[in-house]
């Protein structure tokens, strides 16, 4: 499997990602454009933590997460897309409009004849989209424990080995994967946020994830 990791984003989805690729053995340089916020996390990390710009993480990573807030996705991915031309993506993004959500409720910029990850699916037709990390607080990301079991994540993607680079990973981080098929399918994945976020909003839940329960 691949071992270097780019992440495009210095926030706390990208940090929690980062480390968890860390912990499992992979090289990941963070992308940023404040590389000074990212010192600490750095120090903490440890050799396999590397610091670049948003091209640089995009050219070095043989995998590369996608986790900037969703309305800013779309210029990031034209400005590095030719950095990222048949690479695995997983993109961890939701279309959250900026306003407050309603009796708990986000509101997304898409429809549900849309979704984010179309939209740089055909913005950048030569990278590997898949689905991921959208539906679950970053806190419970890598290998979460319930005693449940292991929570599902819900992907999708055009391309299958993309998506079997993703699920390999999954596995390393302790989800249980369940393929919903081809981009389309984000238009029901990125929802999957709105509900979850819900508890939290109302009842200041935020420990939650979902589970597939099959027969």
């Amino acid at each position: 499997m691949a071992k270097k990791i780019g992440i495009l984003g210095s926030g706390q989805v990208g940090q929690v990602l980062a480390n968890g690729f860390i912990k499992h053995g992979y090289t990941v340089m963070i992308g940023t454009s404040n590389p000074s916020k990212l010192s600490d996390w750095k120090q903490k990390a440890g050799a396999n933590a590397h610091i670049g710009s948003f091209s640089e993480a995009a050219a070095f990573g043989d995998i590369v997460v996608l986790a900037v807030k969703g309305d800013a996705a779309m210029t990031l991915i034209g400005q590095v897309a030719s950095a990222l031309h048949g690479k695995t993506v997983l993109d961890t993004t939701n279309p959250i409009a900026e306003v407050p959500p309603h009796q708990g409720v986000l509101k997304f910029f898409t429809t549900l004849d849309d979704s984010l990850m179309e939209r740089l699916q055909k913005k950048a037709p030569t990278v590997n989209f898949v689905k991921a990390f959208n539906s679950v607080g970053s806190a419970r990301m890598v290998n979460p424990s319930f005693q449940e079991g292991k929570p599902t994540m819900f992907i999708c993607g055009d391309n299958d080995a993309a998506k079997k680079e993703a699920t390999l990973i999954l596995d390393q981080f302790g989800w249980d994967v369940a393929d919903f098929g081809k981009a389309e399918s984000a238009r029901a994945i990125e929802p999957l946020c709105i509900l979850w976020c819900i508890p939290g909003f109302l009842n200041n839940q935020w420990t939650h994830a979902f589970k597939l329960v099959r027969e």
